[in-house]
């Protein structure tokens, strides 16, 4: 840049400008040509004065460039850039150390988990021979699953960007497969309990469908969104097709039926849209219709509309249909502050409890580590979401900020509804609990979403140490509701 800065003095010494020829002096016309060029050597030189001359192009100073650029700077720049045929990438920052404690709390919790499943079902496998078939499934998927932690956690997040089309294709296409008919041995859907929720494919373990399609629709909503940018907003281009796609979702899971994960789905999904910008009275406009698409669920299906009248009294059957939501409350009573001790669930003078291993593990946490223990596990999992949502308020581009903040809903909404349904604060419904319930594919899944989140905070810089954010970004002007530290994304917002 120095070497194409000259100054007019520099031009004039090496650019001499040639007179024209109907101001050059003739030969003949006064004094002779040789006269003057004698003349002129006796002259003693001069130096000219510099001169700065019209018809010489000078460049400009260089004016110190300002610490912020607004948004409209740097969208003239990324476009003089693409003129320009320079490539124009997202941000990238340099990488770090990941977040050891979202590890940690991670790692304990699924310790946890296998613990507990132990604890659950030790009892039962000792009478058919070997107390280590109990937990040792379990165990294999847990190492299985930190593998995948590891191995997704050194991967860049947004290289899952790329396969956010197929992966919610192949989550649709499995939700259909699952409530499809049976075509042996190629096809088996799996029905438990009333519901059809698991598939087995060939000579592949069982898995269920609705798991992979949590993560699947939270990476095509991040990049989705991010790619909307201020039409989020929007009714006819964010509202309607955001609603649809969650409608696909919602009704595929319903017809299993699930209601459960539906709910969190929809929770999860919703967050998403708002923080990146969604309006809140078209929010608000959609919870009336939320409420009446649940309760046309419920009144078409006569075990859910029990499972309705029981929660408001779960005594007047505690025999039959209240069974295990009494038997929930009175194993956590039972286990008192600290608890009556490990594996004691399943012994003579504990109190089964109905999917132990399952929906109600948390009932046996409570019974056999008292209250210290049931509360250690929601401290581990409100650690989860502080950590996820500090990734998320730290991200560097809007798709990962919203990649980060849609993992973390998933999960602490889905812990939320399961302890709430121990404790008996919202009617039963077949909710797994993050970490702790038995069940391989739950764990894995769950397990390569926090490799996403580690990989992000990779990333994550401190609250405010970004110059280039746009100082007026407010809720107000329709971008995402993300923090400062965030920057906007480059598919939406091309950045230089």
């Amino acid at each position: 840049m120095m070497e194409a800065l000259r100054f007019p003095w520099e031009d004039n010494d090496d650019r001499r400008e040639v007179a024209p020829s109907a101001f050059r002096p003739r030969a003949g016309r006064g004094k002779s040509s040789r006269t003057q060029a004698s003349r002129q050597q006796r002259k003693p030189a001069t130096r000219r004065k510099p001169s700065v001359s019209r018809s010489v192009a000078t460049a400009p100073l260089p004016l110190p460039e300002p610490a912020t650029r607004t948004a409209g700077q740097a969208s003239r720049e990324a476009a003089r850039d693409r003129t320009a045929g320079r490539v124009v990438k997202g941000p990238q920052r340099e990488r770090h150390e990941p977040d050891y404690v979202l590890m940690a709390v991670a790692a304990a919790l699924s310790a946890i988990g296998i613990l507990m499943v132990y604890s659950s079902g030790g009892h039962a496998a000792a009478l058919e021979g070997s107390v280590f078939d109990a937990v040792s499934e379990q165990l294999g998927w847990g190492l299985l699953g930190g593998l995948v932690l590891i191995f997704i956690s050194r991967i860049d997040y947004r290289y899952w960007r790329s396969f956010s089309i197929l992966g919610i294709a192949v989550a649709i296409v499995l939700l259909v497969l699952v409530i499809g008919p049976t075509i042996p041995p190629l096809l088996q859907p799996i029905e438990a309990n009333g519901a059809t929720r698991w598939l087995k494919i060939g000579g592949m373990p069982s898995f269920q469908p609705t798991e992979i399609a949590k993560i699947a629709l939270v990476i095509f909503l991040a990049h989705w969104l991010s790619r909307k940018g201020t039409k989020v907003g929007s009714f006819r281009g964010g509202l309607i097709p955001f609603v649809l796609l969650v409608a696909v979702f919602a009704g595929l899971i319903l017809l299993e039926p699930d209601l459960g994960t539906t709910g969190v789905i929809v929770l999860t999904a919703f967050t998403m849209f708002f923080v990146a910008g969604g309006s809140i009275w078209q929010l608000a406009l959609m919870v009336p219709l939320g409420v009446m698409a649940v309760a046309g669920v419920v009144l078409m299906k006569p075990y859910m509309l029990q499972r309705v009248i029981i929660f408001l009294d779960p005594f007047a059957d505690s025999a039959n249909a209240g069974y295990q939501t009494v038997r929930g409350i009175y194993s956590l009573a039972y286990g008192g502050i600290t608890g009556k001790g490990l594996g004691v669930s399943q012994q003579p003078g504990g109190l089964s409890v109905p999917a132990a291993e399952n929906d109600f593990i948390f009932a046996v946490v409570g019974q056999e580590f008292g209250f210290l223990g049931g509360l250690l596990v929601i401290v581990l999992f409100l650690a989860l979401a502080w950590r996820g949502m500090r990734v998320a308020m730290n991200a560097p581009d809007t798709y990962g900020g919203l990649l980060a903040l849609g993992i973390t809903a998933w999960l602490t909404f889905q812990a939320f509804i399961n302890i709430a349904v121990v404790v008996s604060l919202i009617p039963m419904t077949g909710m797994p609990l993050p970490f702790l319930s038995k069940g391989g594919t739950s764990l894995v899944v769950v397990l390569a979403a926090i490799g996403i989140l580690l990989s992000i905070s990779r990333e994550t810089v401190t609250r405010g140490a970004s110059a280039h954010e746009d100082p007026h970004r407010s809720r107000g002007d329709g971008r995402p509701h993300l923090s400062r530290s965030g920057r906007p994304d480059p598919a939406a917002e091309p950045t230089t």
